[in-house]
């Protein structure tokens, strides 16, 4: 037990520690005015001025225009894989409804998988179709970020930046050079980049298996450090081939909350408030360590239904519990959704505080960008509340918040909450869908409210007992993933257009309320506590929390 808590304290040492360093050096490089070398050739091929700025509406439209056009690439590419070169399995194309689904899912930074991957996705889709979204997706939660940011920073300048240069430097300068170290030191400790086709071996029970191969390091190290989480092999990270040892399952868990740690002190460093930034991250870090505890001792106690110590099923004995417990939280927290077990086969407790952090919005970290800007809509939220307290029009980094800021911020809150309950709501209506269901009871609800949860949160983690890969929940889950990430962004650049015009107090007037605090650290981790368990208190109640009083008494579904 010592061993685990110092592993433990390490652990989040480290992400304390590095967060605020790698922040600088995203502020150094993409808040830089000016074009750097490397740079300026791709500008040149693709016609791009880097000197012209946009406001809120020509950004929204040339980064929807963008993934639009990822969308129907990837969308062919995946359905026509079987005349694609390296196919070594010769793996057929995509169902039109599952290429839909896939070709949303990454693009939208969410990675869900309704599909087996190492029987399904060929060598040439995974890396140039997933692998090229796993880049530019991430670059383009980069790219609201900093949108946000300049907005909530600028002087009554309608311009908020120029989305091909945010896009074109998030990946050249940050994702692809991170995602290059950590391919190599995953190749060091074992994870397979190799061309080879998938090999048949005789296991010591004269039985035949397969042993399937591929280029996986360099799709697992973006796959994290993106917060995408769309795994090489089907059961993710928890197979050997793509997380073999303690140490690159040690990597793979810092590299999920590295950069959406260091996005926070980016946006701080931006806006001119490092004070205001430390405020932020410990918010995120206090609810990170609470449901980390949460879930290793829920995980670890004495399981009723066999009366064993620890609930072991669905985890890897090479990495035990605890870090069992730190992956599903960082996973759900970071809307990266890469796993190292089997979440359907957590502890009620366990699986509960998986799905709460995905519904509290993906901004306890989140993904990259996409939590920190996710975050300033709590964060106005929390202001407008203050201001009211106070009898004071609310002010944000000397801003004036006002009605339309507020409507956008709710706007974007509710988006994908909806998404998710009414989805759920009408699926249990639906004989077919409810078919698709391995458990009945609290758990069957808990698989598909998981399910709508993580397609709707951008997060792409699943309770695997649901069998999703049918055109319902294809379609249906499609649909959520396009509602929680361009749900959020819309809104995101309205306000970022919107607080851009206003002029920018330095003063701090008497009436404004202090974003510095203890005091603004308890009211917003009140709000965003308060809103995941207002809007989803009622159905957990009759999910997770019912069955774990059910597993009390003796009864399993």
């Amino acid at each position: 037990m010592v061993t685990e808590w110092i592993q433990l304290f390490l652990f989040l040492f480290s992400i304390a520690v590095f967060s605020p360093l790698l922040g600088f050096y995203l502020y150094k490089i993409l808040a830089s005015t000016e074009t750097l070398r490397f740079e300026t050739f791709l500008y040149r091929i693709c016609g791009i001025d880097p000197q012209s700025k946009m406001d809120w509406k020509e950004y929204s439209i040339s980064l929807l225009l963008f993934h639009l056009f990822g969308f129907l690439f990837l969308f062919l590419i995946l359905s026509f894989q079987d005349l694609l070169p390296l196919n070594p399995q010769n793996l057929s194309g995509l169902d039109p409804f599952l290429a839909f689904n896939t070709a949303v899912s990454f693009v939208t930074n969410t990675n869900w998988q309704s599909y087996n991957g190492e029987s399904t996705i060929s060598y040439f889709s995974q890396m140039v179709g997933l692998t090229t979204q796993n880049f530019v997706s991430a670059a383009a939660g980069f790219s609201v970020l900093l949108a946000i940011a300049r907005g909530l920073s600028s002087n009554a300048d309608a311009r908020i930046g120029n989305f091909w240069t945010d896009l074109i430097r998030s990946t050249l300068y940050v994702l692809l050079p991170l995602a290059l170290i950590l391919s190599l030191i995953l190749i060091g400790n074992g994870v397979v980049q190799t061309f080879s086709p998938s090999l048949s071996a005789t296991t010591l029970e004269e039985q035949t298996q397969i042993l399937p191969f591929g280029p996986a390091a360099s799709q697992i190290a973006i796959k994290q450090l993106g917060s995408n989480g769309g795994g090489f092999f089907g059961v993710n990270s928890a197979h050997p081939f793509e997380n073999p040892s303690p140490l690159s399952n040690l990597f793979q868990m810092i590299s999920i909350l590295l950069l959406p740690g260091a996005c926070v002190f980016l946006y701080g460093r931006i806006t001119g408030n490092l004070r205001h930034a430390w405020v932020i991250f410990s918010v995120m870090f206090t609810i990170f360590c609470i449901g980390v505890l949460a879930v290793w001792f829920s995980e670890s106690s004495i399981n009723p239904l066999s009366g064993d110590f620890g609930f072991w099923e669905g985890k890897e004995v090479r990495f035990g519990i605890l870090n069992s417990a730190i992956w599903e939280t960082a996973t759900t927290v970071a809307s990266n959704g890469s796993v190292n077990s089997m979440h359907d086969s957590f502890s009620p407790i366990g699986g509960l505080v998986g799905m709460l952090n995905i519904q509290l919005g993906e901004v306890i970290f989140g993904g990259i960008g996409a939590g920190m800007y996710g975050m300033v809509l709590f964060i106005l939220l929390t202001v407008f509340l203050s201001g009211i307290m106070v009898g004071r029009s609310p002010e944000y980094l000397g801003k004036k918040i006002e009605k339309r800021e507020i409507q956008m911020s709710i706007l974007g809150i509710l988006l994908p909450s909806t998404a998710i309950l009414l989805f759920t709501a009408i699926t249990l209506n639906v004989p077919e869908a409810l078919s698709s269901i391995s458990n009945g009871g609290p758990h069957g609800l808990s698989e598909i409210l998981y399910a709508f949860s993580s397609g709707a949160g951008n997060n792409g983690s699943a309770f695997a007992g649901l069998n999703a890969n049918t055109k319902y929940y294809n379609i249906l889950i499609g649909l959520s993933m396009l509602i929680g990430r361009f749900g959020v962004i819309l809104p995101v650049l309205a306000i970022a257009g919107g607080v851009a015009v206003k002029k920018r107090s330095e003063a701090v007037s008497e009436g404004s309320f202090s974003t510095e605090g203890i005091t603004f650290y308890v009211l917003l981790l009140s709000v965003i506590v308060i809103v995941g368990a207002l809007t989803f208190f009622p159905v957990l109640t009759i999910g997770p929390i019912l069955e774990h009083f059910l597993m009390l008494q003796g009864k399993s579904f």
